[in-house]
């Protein structure tokens, strides 16, 4: 197969682009390198059957270009992380809707299939313990910059579903729940990579109000498999899955977990939800609980987490020390 993986340099994108190279593919990545990084790609840079394009997926014309020349698309290229939506929420909207239909358009005039990689932030602050695909949004007010994402999300996920319904396009929408593992940095307000660069750092590590916010982090190694094994699923185009962990931890808990399994002697600081507001901005609204319902992934192609939390934590500790990352 010849894929296209949009947001190929980033976190996500670069894990799926070696593993389809892996598999056999051609791979082409189209990356404007604004969170992404080449040195993501740094083990399989020089592959024969790997090229890279720097660009938006906002450039129509250069999107149709690429699309042209494969066999299906990965659309994982948005602007993502808490700190770039909530100092740029405008930047985030555009980028995040115009892009995913460039993608689309593209994908529906040269007729390739298509994955659509949303978001568990489209659930907004639904309150429900474990979310299915046919729960529903609750957003908080539009003011707040922290649920432009979410909208966008939304909007992209929209515009997949009237294509697939007008066009027949053949797509899959992907939910992700904080996916985790090497590669990915706290700069952007990611959980575990700024409780690992902390912990190895011999920093205090940082929870917000109480830490009783409860989330499920899931490998990122997962994950990959599971957006190729949807989308070469026919049975499955037209439909949305969530993929993400099964083990509900809340904060104070992670924290206590990173330090353990980094054997830091770290302390955990307890800070008030105003500093974290003096952090993020005005826009930052926090979401107590979010938990992924995976049935319909498992049912579909049998898609179960392997990797548990300490192993987790431990590959990104691996990745932080090895590159000299600390955040």
């Amino acid at each position: 197969m010849r894929s296209l993986v949009t947001g190929g340099a980033g976190f996500i994108g670069s894990h799926l682009t070696e593993h389809l190279l892996a598999a056999g593919d051609e791979v082409v990545v189209l990356d404007n390198l604004t969170t992404g990084s080449m040195a993501n790609l740094a083990s399989v840079r020089r592959h024969p059957r790997l090229r890279t394009v720097t660009g938006s997926v906002c450039d129509e014309a250069l999107v149709r270009r690429e699309v042209a020349t494969v066999d299906r698309v990965f659309h994982l290229g948005a602007l993502v992380g808490v700190f770039n939506i909530l100092e740029d929420p405008l930047g985030g909207l555009r980028t995040n809707i115009r892009g995913a239909e460039s993608v689309l358009a593209a994908a529906h005039e040269h007729d390739v299939p298509i994955l659509m990689a949303s978001s568990s932030e489209v659930y907004g602050k639904n309150s429900k313990p474990r979310l299915t695909e046919q729960d529903d949004q609750v957003l908080g007010p539009p003011q707040l910059s922290r649920w432009t994402y979410a909208e966008a999300k939304a909007v992209a996920e929209s515009l997949t579903y009237g294509y697939v319904a007008k066009h027949a396009l053949r797509a899959v929408t992907v939910r992700l729940f904080n996916t985790v593992g090497p590669r990915q940095t706290g700069r952007y307000g990611m959980v575990v990579p700024r409780f690992v660069g902390q912990a190895l750092a011999g920093d205090p590590l940082t929870v917000y109000g109480g830490g009783a916010q409860r989330r499920c982090f899931c490998h990122v190694l997962d994950i990959v498999p599971a957006l190729v094994a949807l989308l070469e699923d026919e049975t499955a185009h037209g439909g949305t899955f969530n993929l993400g962990g099964l083990e509900q931890v809340d904060i104070a808990e992670l924290a206590r977990r990173v330090v353990a399994v980094t054997q830091s002697s770290s302390e955990i600081v307890h800070v008030e939800y105003q500093q974290a507001y003096e952090t993020y901005g005005p826009g930052f609204e926090e979401v107590p609980s979010r938990a992924p319902d995976c049935a319909k992934a498992f049912a579909q192609i049998g898609y179960r987490p392997r990797h548990d939390l300490a192993t987790i934590v431990a590959d990104v500790a691996a990745y932080q020390r090895a590159a000299s990352v600390l955040v």
